[in-house]
């Protein structure tokens, strides 16, 4: 597995140009976030999302997927967002949130039957400047590691060892944090609901 160095603060174009290009031919690929390191892949490739979903031993059918947008606007392609949501989500994003959102047609027949998609824009350039240079999101699912072992899951070094035989890049980009994005439940736009406590208080 390849790792590459980049820093929100300091975004290096070939290294990003890199990832993206992993991603077009299908690889699959670990990048930090505002809250957990992520294991990810372009969410318009079948083939890579299933790769995705085997190593994690996520079962597509029965488990919500999220996806890491650049911005609103992409965003409002994948997942129907109306106006009380779109003020909701003005307000708290870019951040560590996940919105569960109404999935639009545009995702990929592993969506296909899925109502609900997880929408995430995190407080961090380096995912969101990959999903802008992609030209759609990336399918986004948290690292899994030992929680009373927190190292496991904020050291890249020690990230990179547990995925290096099942990922093709990894995106160091410095010590991460081991709480999730905070869940919220906005299907029903007026009636926001907390699926899952995390690092963004809402």
């Amino acid at each position: 597995m390849k790792t590459l160095r980049i820093y929100p603060s300091s975004i290096n174009d070939r290294f990003l140009d890199e990832a993206v290009e992993t991603l077009r031919d299908g690889g699959v690929i670990v990048y930090p976030t505002d809250t957990l390191y992520a294991v990810g892949c372009n969410a318009l490739d079948n083939r890579a999302i299933e790769r995705v979903c085997r190593l994690k031993g996520i079962n597509p059918l029965k488990q919500e997927l999220s996806v890491v947008c650049a911005d609103m606007s992409q965003a409002s392609e994948y997942a129907r967002i109306d106006n009380v949501a779109f003020r909701i989500l003005k307000d708290c994003l870019p951040g560590p949130y996940t919105f569960l959102l109404p999935a639009s047609t545009r995702l990929p027949k592993v969506f296909k039957g899925r109502k609900v998609v997880g929408i995430r824009i995190p407080d961090n350039e380096i995912p969101r400047e990959i999903a802008r240079r992609l030209g759609n999101p990336v399918l986004s699912t948290s690292i899994t590691f030992d929680p009373d072992v927190p190292e496991e899951g904020s050291e890249p070094v020690a990230i990179a060892s547990r995925y290096e035989d099942v990922a093709d890049m990894m995106i160091d980009g410095g010590e991460g944090s081991v709480i999730p994005s905070t869940v919220v439940d906005l299907t029903d736009s007026r009636s926001p609901e907390i699926i899952r406590p995390g690092a963004g208080d809402f």
